[in-house]
């Protein structure tokens, strides 16, 4: 087995930490220092705009998009498998508020731009891919609800019916936690909703409709916070109505029926994507860690001399080379056989690796004492977004229960 990456990987991983190290790193306190002057919090602070400028201008610009769909130009994708995108999707982990959205790679735009490129039309993908890609727009991704357990998507409530003229879909729901719904530069909704609701399939009971931020009907309502935090740096999740929200029938993406299927294709990269980030969010954690270990005394010694210190560094360490090895296996499987070959590894590493990343930053938390908890470090933020991470795109409990209907399966 061959554990080096290639020789592209190599390439771009150099160019993204001295990246990192030269710009993203440095402009954390500044963006915190503007965002505070903004009109609107939900604005975006200039830094932003400068990263995603040096970004490009170093071709570290759409690194996550693998299949560039035969789109113009080299800018709008590296062409990248993705187990050469993994370790670079790791590094910008390090700084998850700054680093994703320079390089054009935060969710949910990922998700939606894999999305309209496999199952828009050209006109969409015209008129709304190529705006995501190079930067330009932002977008959101509305499927859960407040009323029912979303962790079930045949469950959403949100209907989209057709007009009485057929020309039209009309779309009513409510929706919450949308990412990015509250970023003023979100242009463009993707929203599931039922179709078919007594359809005897209950897979095939949901369609995916493109609804423009601007169409009458839908209203942003309010900024959902995760923890106490609001998330500016990813554009807020929202609470969002549609009130008899009306869309050409143009809007729809892919088939009637098909949204089920469509929303499995786009949560698999998605889970691997947020599961490599949580590994460079454990390595800053365990920088951090041994940073302070080394500086602070307790009790007459440093901490870096304490027993209890010294297991929690060791734990992590063993706990991100572990998780580490199955993220890129589950990368290498979804290259070589597809998402579905890679079905029980993407499973395992969604439930693997929020849980470690957790415990790992609850351990750097404490050795920070107070200040693990304060602004004044990254750690009480990250803790909020690794501990969110056990529900977004499915909760651990849905994705034991599918991985082990499958390995039952096989002595039943």
């Amino acid at each position: 087995m061959d554990f080096a990456f290639d020789a592209r990987t190599e390439e771009l991983r150099g160019k993204l930490l001295a990246f990192m190290d030269d710009h993203v790193y440095p402009a954390e306190a500044v963006a915190d220092e503007q965002r505070a002057a903004l009109a609107s919090p939900w604005d975006t602070p200039a830094v932003v705009g400068e990263l995603k400028a040096e970004a490009r201008r170093q071709g570290l610009w759409n690194l996550f998009f693998v299949d560039q769909h035969s789109l113009p130009d080299a800018e709008h994708g590296a062409g990248l498998t993705n187990l050469q995108y993994a370790p670079l999707a790791e590094i910008t982990g390090r700084s998850p508020q700054l680093a994703p959205t320079a390089l054009n790679c935060a969710a949910p735009d990922t998700g939606n731009m894999e999305l309209l490129a496999q199952f828009g039309d050209e006109a969409q993908r015209k008129q709304w891919l190529e705006p995501l890609l190079a930067g330009g727009i932002r977008s959101a991704f509305a499927m859960t609800e407040p009323e029912v357990a979303s962790s079930d998507a045949t469950n959403i409530t949100t209907r989209i019916e057709r007009s009485a003229d057929g020309s039209e879909y009309v779309i009513t729901g409510r929706k919450w936690y949308i990412s990015g719904a509250m970023n003023p530069d979100c242009k463009i909704f993707i929203v599931m909703g039922k179709t078919d609701p007594n359809s005897t399939d209950i897979r095939r009971q949901q369609s995916m409709v493109l609804v423009p931020r601007d169409t009458p009907g839908l209203e942003v309502r309010r900024a959902m916070r995760v923890y106490g935090y609001e998330d500016h740096y990813h554009g807020g999740h929202a609470e969002v109505v549609f009130d008899r929200v009306r869309v050409p029938v143009s809007n729809l993406i892919g088939e009637e029926g098909g949204g089920f299927a469509i929303a499995q294709a786009r949560l698999g990269p998605g889970r691997i994507h947020h599961c490599m980030r949580l590994i460079g969010m454990a390595e800053r954690a365990i920088e951090l860690m041994c940073r302070r270990a080394v500086s602070r005394t307790a009790f007459g010694k440093p901490l870096a001399q304490q027993g209890v210190v010294q297991e929690w560094i060791a734990d992590a360490r063993v706990a991100v080379e572990q998780l580490r090895l199955l993220v890129l296996k589950t990368a290498w499987l979804m290259d070589t056989v597809g998402n579905k070959g890679a079905h029980t590894e993407i499973q395992s590493i969604k439930i693997a690796t929020p849980r470690a990343v957790v415990d790992i930053l609850d351990r750097a938390v404490q050795l920070h004492g107070a200040g693990g908890v304060s602004q004044d470090f990254p750690l009480a933020e990250l803790w909020a977004a690794a501990r969110t991470l056990r529900l977004a795109d499915g909760p651990d409990e849905v994705h034991q229960r599918s991985l082990a209907r499958r390995e039952l399966k096989r002595y039943v």
